[in-house]
């Protein structure tokens, strides 16, 4: 592991950064991203009178996860690339098979079994294959406890399509190719395509429509690894973002606009937000002694964050339990003592799923097609 020791007042390196195998504050934003959707989903908010707009908005951690997420896989595939004259496919779909999808299918069985076999409620068999094929961003109803799962669908697509495309279309065509997709994104949410005839259509209990921007977010984290990974915008973007102020401005100008952008954010408003996070994620990647490094890289933080997938699907569960034996205490009642519980349990549950399911598959990720050719 090599980390950039950059000087405060430095301008970023280009090949210090291309030099970081570890991005040692992303498990940190990881953190926030996972402790924002634990407070949407937790009681507490939805009580609150006069709560600022700010604090009906811990989905957007979703968000940051996808434009994270969109930055770190395209980068990996494009230093495999340089690398090794190519990136192995195979092994690209191996590595996030083993990281997904062994725990997700255990979540999804686990909670379908609970309903359908223990419960007896089996209408809900209609919805349960599409889970398995990664389509639940479609689905018009879900299985209770699996509706965060429409976000592992968005990524297996993409995880599905972008590594194609970075393999087989021309360099000078990507960073265009994305901003089209981008672009597309957001006027189908708007609904600028209806007059073109592109409409939503149903099959079965699926509903192919563009609901919200969700492929925009993941698709502007491949854009910032591609600027990144090219000296010249990388020099760019390190003389605009890699200031220690450009750091915490950035993140402010984040926390800004979750407070004031309009109530309905789907088009523009979102792609403003999307741009700010990542922006906001530049600056601590482009150096390691970024302002927010001894937040980020605090060693709870830093851990929670690196376990942050687990507690992503583990965390419904967590709030069922919590409900359910606070309320036989006669506490159901008290909101900020189940969110606590409730995180507490999911941090648990995603520690042992951790160490133990996940670790086993995880030992198999630079095995077989898994292993990089020298």
């Amino acid at each position: 592991m090599i980390n950039i020791a950059t000087s405060h007042h430095a301008t970023p390196s280009f090949s210090e950064y291309q030099a970081t195998r570890h991005f040692g504050s992303l498990n940190g934003l990881r953190f926030f991203c996972i402790a924002a959707v634990l407070w949407h989903h937790g009681p507490v908010w939805v009580g609150l009178e006069n709560a600022p707009r700010i604090a009906m908005r811990g989905f957007v951690g979703v968000d940051f996860f996808f434009v994270l997420s969109g930055f770190l896989i395209t980068t990996l595939l494009l230093r495999e690339a340089s690398a090794h004259g190519r990136f192995s496919l195979k092994g690209f779909y191996w590595r996030r098979f083993l990281r997904i999808v062994p725990v997700y299918f255990l979540v999804v069985t686990m909670v379908a079994g609970y309903y359908i076999v223990i419960k007896g409620e089996t209408q809900y068999l209609t919805q349960l294959p599409y889970y398995y094929v990664f389509l639940a961003n479609f689905l018009t109803s879900d299985i209770p406890l699996l509706s965060p799962m429409w976000s592992l669908a968005v990524e297996e697509q993409y995880y599905l399509v972008w590594p194609l495309l970075l393999m087989l279309l021309p360099g000078a065509w990507l960073i265009p190719v994305l901003a089209a997709l981008i672009l597309i994104n957001v006027i189908a949410v708007i609904g600028w395509l209806t007059p073109l005839g592109i409409v939503a259509f149903d099959a079965g209990p699926l509903r192919f429509a563009m609901f919200n921007t969700t492929y925009a977010p993941i698709l502007i984290g491949s854009v910032v690894a591609l600027l990144l990974h090219r000296q010249n915008s990388f020099a760019v973007l390190a003389r605009l973002l890699g200031s220690m102020p450009a750091c915490l401005l950035s993140f402010l100008v984040v926390l800004a606009l979750l407070q004031w952008l309009p109530d309905d954010m789907r088009g523009w408003p979102n792609l403003a937000l999307h741009l700010a996070m990542a922006a906001a994620l530049v600056t601590i990647v482009v150096r390691e002694d970024n302002a927010l490094q001894p937040l980020l890289s605090f060693s709870p933080i830093s851990r929670i964050g690196e376990i942050s997938y687990g507690i992503y699907l583990y965390h419904l569960i967590a709030l069922h339990i919590a409900g359910i034996a606070l309320g036989r205490l006669g506490l159901g009642t008290q909101v900020w003592l189940i969110l606590l519980v409730y995180c507490v349990v999911s941090i648990i549950i995603a520690e042992i799923s951790f160490r133990t399911f996940e670790r086993f598959f995880l030992g198999f990720k630079h095995k077989g097609w898994g292993r990089v050719s020298a």
